[in-house]
């Protein structure tokens, strides 16, 4: 990740990347970008104060180039990196190397498409076997909910899991099964019994089977294979679910805009519920995505750009919380099985090193200021899984920066993107505003051209268990 602030830091003396003191003209600070200098202890911001006119370049201090803006570095919740299992799709070194690249310098990886899945104790360990030496950036970990491991469930959160994912209809990994409207509420109620957080793939199995689902080379076609009304109708069942359990929910990577009502009087109610979009449908519009085109195909689907925008409106509203990139990468084989036919590929998009810069520069063309979009991308993500230290530029948060150049221009290229494989729907996207660098725990991660891992595994709010903070690398 070379840049300005390797440079910088290299000539102030710190080849290490390890950083003391960080100095910018614009730093954002809660929601304003302000002129100032922050101290770095052990990894921690100890001390923000106004920018000196005059101050000693000792080793250790960056003095961040004008025209870069010092932002929290980005919190990715919805990360799928496979490993293992089927690690030829994705894998720790890659996915965590990606999100640095792009701004990211923690993510929660997903229970499935691993194999085994995050469903107790057991398979979480070989998780964090699997993914220990490896990381690039800070990473936790979200366990799963599949029909008859209800009873596992307080012990993964008792061992640092996140939360619980469940999907509502097949998830497209057999090892990873739905579960029923009974299952479901069954493990929302014991969620509830440890204040734990439940996050849902809502989408209505019923409602898909009934849809027409014809073998086509058109996105349209697939777009109506997997209709709005699935989504509205799978988030108002939902919806009683968690006002009859009282369960903490999130909703998972929000497509449909129509779904925006039942979210608002959910909200007003002040039912425990929140909810996410991702970048791909806040940046695309299916009548644009060219036909056999997998690299665009995602479950739910990008729908149109009246959609596009009402999503956008529902984010300046507050119904919709948070932007994550849903980061759900597959080998070149599957994402092109049964090519031209887009119903037989693989649904998931890359996004994970792209995401960030695509929001901030379309959020720009929308008068959207890159405070906002930090809000959604750091502060909301890093508060849903109560990492109160993460997502922010504070004393006592964890020295996690990112530099930004919203002036750079740039078309990101798939081949250039630290994904396992180049296949990605932001391939070719010309746009402006670059990250050029970031900074984990102080350390500035573009000294790390040896692939030097510095991430650690992190642990949720209600971790107890013996072990439940194991280390990743750097720890």
């Amino acid at each position: 990740m070379p840049g300005p602030g390797k440079t910088a830091a290299t000539k102030a003396g710190t080849s290490s990347g390890e950083l003391h003191t960080v100095r910018a003209h614009e730093m954002l600070l809660g929601d304003r970008l302000v002129a100032a200098e922050l101290d770095i202890e052990d990894g921690r911001i100890t001390a923000i104060r106004p920018l000196p006119d005059e101050a000693p370049r000792l080793p250790g201090t960056l003095v961040v180039p004008d025209g870069l803006q010092v932002l929290p570095g980005n919190v990715d919740t919805h990360v799928h990196v496979n490993e293992p299992g089927r690690t030829e799709w994705e894998g720790f070194a890659t996915a965590t190397r990606a999100a640095a690249l792009g701004g990211v310098t923690t993510l929660v990886d997903m229970p499935l498409n691993s194999i085994p899945p995050t469903i107790d104790v057991a398979s979480l360990r070989v998780k964090q076997a699997a993914a220990r030496d490896a990381l690039a950036v800070d990473l936790g970990f979200w366990g799963g909910i599949v029909p008859g491991n209800t009873a596992q469930l307080r012990p993964l959160w008792d061992a640092g899991v996140m939360g619980f994912k469940c999907f509502l209809l097949p998830s497209g990994v057999d090892e990873f099964p739905p579960v029923d409207a009974a299952q479901l509420r069954a493990a929302m109620h014991e969620v509830a019994s440890f204040d734990g957080l439940v996050i849902v793939h809502a989408e209505d199995a019923s409602t898909i089977d009934a849809a027409p689902t014809v073998p086509s080379a058109k996105y349209t076609d697939f777009v109506a294979s997997r209709p709005e009304s699935a989504e509205v109708t799978a988030i108002a069942g939902l919806i009683e679910a968690v006002r009859e359990t009282g369960a903490r929910t999130h909703l998972l990577h929000l497509s449909s805009a129509r779904a925006l009502d039942l979210i608002q009087q959910a909200k007003a109610e002040g039912l425990p519920l929140t909810v996410e979009t991702c970048p791909h449908y806040l940046c695309f519009a299916a009548e644009a995505v060219p036909d056999a085109s997998p690299e665009y195909k995602c479950c739910p689907p990008i729908r149109d750009a009246g959609n596009r925008d009402a999503l956008w409106q529902g984010l300046e509203a507050g119904l919709i919380d948070m932007i994550v990139t849903d980061h759900s990468p597959s080998s070149p084989a599957e994402k092109h099985r049964g090519a031209p036919d887009l119903q037989q590929a693989w649904g998931g998009i890359s996004g994970l090193q792209a995401g960030f810069t695509a929001i901030a520069a379309e959020a720009r063309t929308r008068g959207i200021d890159i405070a906002q979009v930090s809000g959604w991308m750091a502060r909301a993500t890093a508060d849903l899984v109560g990492l109160a230290h993460k997502g922010r530029l504070e004393v006592g948060a964890d020295a996690d920066l990112i530099l930004y150049d919203p002036a750079r221009p740039q078309t990101l290229r798939a081949d250039r993107f630290a994904h396992r494989h180049p296949l990605s729907a932001y391939d070719g996207l010309a746009l402006q505003g670059a990250v050029v660098d970031a900074v984990l725990r102080g350390k500035i991660l573009a000294a790390d051209e040896d692939g030097s891992p510095r991430g650690r595994f992190l642990r949720g709010p209600g971790a107890t268990a013996p072990g439940a903070e194991q280390a990743g690398a750097g720890a």
